[in-house]
């Protein structure tokens, strides 16, 4: 850790120290991930407080988004328009005709330097790039060319080992607006500040330029971006500022006019036409059949127009966004088999005017589903039992105090060192005095144990509590339960004719109503689905649906309600992919 500290401040010297204490904490937990690129080439991220803080190629460091979101100042930054904030993450480089020239002009950079990319009107980082040219020959070139190489943008695979917060709003310390005054107000502040010098090997990059991450499974690569041709990314850039700042159609050239409504409708589709119960879809049934009934009238939908030239090449890059997953499941025929509908480009979108209403109807009541139904917020607890009363009664706790499981290890560990049981030797080890002995220990072992671990003291202390358990609804106060939540079980019966069904209980508990489970699931399967009484209940009910429908049932618990794994049982039983269910 000290040496993370001295390399850090040797690389980012514009860093306090105790900004620096801050970015690399003292005692706070700093975790490492080492992953390996397609080369073998090794990258290690440093995190601290679940968020990817930097990360090291080469032994060289770069800070992430979420560190720059702290220290926005922390490298020189250049802001481009936000629809370019796409292409980036979609593996672009920038280009400098996508760059915003300031009324206070460029800061100075030299060929290698680390820099920050942020949005028109918002000084948080988006993205974290090497500058391919100084900021004199940037000027040179007229502003042409590829400026700077991106190596990770918000949104990427590095963003999402995080929380997935999005970048917060932070005001330009000079805005486009700004007069002479504040040009002359930042001249005095550079006369009697010192300009500080942003400069590195022009060589880091090299190696490590155009690199993002890709997560396979639970293994992280490291792999290389597409290489774009010059021109076309130059174009690309264009286009997205060209947007911004005019929006008359007939400023972009056909072919940019047909990427745009090849995007216009692949969003509307999706938002407003294919549902999950759809997939797999064929993508000739999604183009055919869901996009062109979204071209708006008068105009037409041709791939060759396109710089895609290609359907296929068109899904692959809406694939590298993350939008939807493309797979062959048969051979020579690709078939889109995931969408998220949660992607931020799905939900900003909005239904162009002149449609017909229904779509819009639809797409509401989908999102309306989605929404109705919130995971309730469970959380263990524990009630003090008539033969654990000594050891609680030190700490003010009687006979059926509720308390969480952290509270529990506080008292313990209180009344440990109150009583001074740790073992002088082996602070690993708790003397078991009259009171633990009475209160943790069978019969059997009163004359044989005499010290416990701290692990194996807590453990049993909770074994010996009364299970609680509190749930919360949404929009409604916490409910106190005695026992452990009993999960969702799904199991499979066997019926007449060798005929198998899926039974499932337990919805009630976790405020789902069977019937709509039932009718969901009807839909999804196209198979029969029933309510039928629990034998030897009263008021419990149980979903009963043809098949083995595991999967897809698991796929709306875990997915569609994310309902954690731990309070679903029977997903083992769903059946071998590849065989007949």
């Amino acid at each position: 850790r000290r040496k993370l500290r001295t390399d850090v401040a040797a690389a980012f010297p514009n860093l306090s120290a105790e900004q620096l204490t801050e970015l690399i904490p003292n005692k706070e937990e700093l975790n490492v991930i080492k992953i390996y690129s397609h080369k073998g080439e090794a990258v290690t991220v440093y995190m601290n407080n679940r968020n990817p803080i930097l990360f090291e190629v080469e032994k060289a460091l770069y800070p992430t988004v979420y560190a720059l979101w702290v220290y926005p100042d922390l490298l020189p930054a250049f802001s481009t328009w936000p629809p370019v904030l796409q292409k980036l993450a979609g593996g672009a480089d920038l280009m400098l005709p996508g760059v915003v020239v300031p009324s206070s002009g460029f800061p100075q950079v030299e060929r290698g330097t680390l820099c920050a990319v942020t949005l028109l009107g918002n000084r948080a980082p988006v993205a974290v790039a090497v500058a391919t040219m100084s900021t004199g020959e940037m000027l040179e070139a007229g502003m042409k060319g590829k400026g700077f190489a991106v190596l990770h943008t918000y949104m990427d695979h590095l963003w999402e080992y995080g929380d997935k917060s999005y970048p917060p709003t932070l005001a330009p310390l000079v805005t486009d607006s700004a007069g002479k005054e504040s040009a002359e107000d930042e001249e005095e502040v550079e006369r009697k500040e010192p300009v500080i010098s942003f400069s590195s090997d022009p060589l880091q990059h090299v190696d490590v330029g155009d690199l993002s991450l890709q997560e396979r499974g639970s293994c992280a690569t490291l792999v290389g971006k597409e290489e774009l041709d010059e021109n076309r990314a130059a174009e690309t850039a264009e286009d997205a500022s060209t947007e911004v700042q005019q929006e008359a159609a007939d400023s972009r050239t056909p072919q940019e006019q047909m990427d745009a409504l090849f995007n216009q409708c692949f969003f509307h589709a999706l938002k407003c036409k294919v549902k999950k119960s759809d997939l797999p879809l064929l993508t000739s049934t999604f183009l055919r059949s869901h996009m062109f009934s979204c071209c708006p009238a008068g105009q037409q939908l041709d791939i060759k127009k396109s710089s895609y030239k290609k359907f296929s090449k068109f899904l692959q890059c809406m694939q590298h966004q993350k939008i939807l997953q493309v797979k062959e499941l048969n051979k020579g025929v690709e078939s889109i088999v995931e969408v998220d509908w949660r992607h931020p480009d799905v939900k900003a979108f909005a239904v162009p005017e002149g449609f017909s209403p229904a779509s819009a109807a639809q797409d509401g009541k989908r999102e309306d589903r989605e929404q109705m139904y919130r995971a309730p917020e469970i959380i263990p607890l524990y009630g003090v039992s008539t033969k654990m009363i000594p050891l609680f009664q030190e700490s003010g706790h009687k006979k059926g105090s509720v308390l969480s499981s952290s509270e529990v290890r506080n008292i313990i560990i209180n009344y440990v060192k109150t009583n001074e049981l740790v073992d002088e030797t082996n602070k690993n080890f708790v003397k078991v005095n009259a009171v633990l002995c009475d209160c943790l220990l069978e019969k059997s072992e009163q004359d044989e144990i005499s010290h416990l671990k701290w692990d194996d003291l807590l453990s049993r202390c909770l074994e010996r509590l009364q299970p609680l358990h509190q749930v919360t609804f949404f929009g409604q106060e916490p409910v106190v339960r005695k026992g452990n939540i009993e999960p969702i079980d799904i199991t499979i019966a066997q019926r007449s004719s060798n005929k198998k069904v899926t039974i499932i209980k337990n919805l009630e508990l976790y405020g789902l109503d069977p019937q709509c489970v039932a009718n969901i699931l009807q839909q999804k399967v196209q198979a029969s689905a029933t309510i039928t009484p629990v034998p030897g209940t009263k008021d419990r009910v149980q979903v009963q649906i043809q098949g083995n429908q595991i999967h897809h049932l698991a796929k709306m618990l875990l997915e569609e309600y994310q309902l954690p794994r731990k309070y679903i049982q029977g997903l083992e039983k769903a059946p071998k992919l590849g065989r007949k269910k």
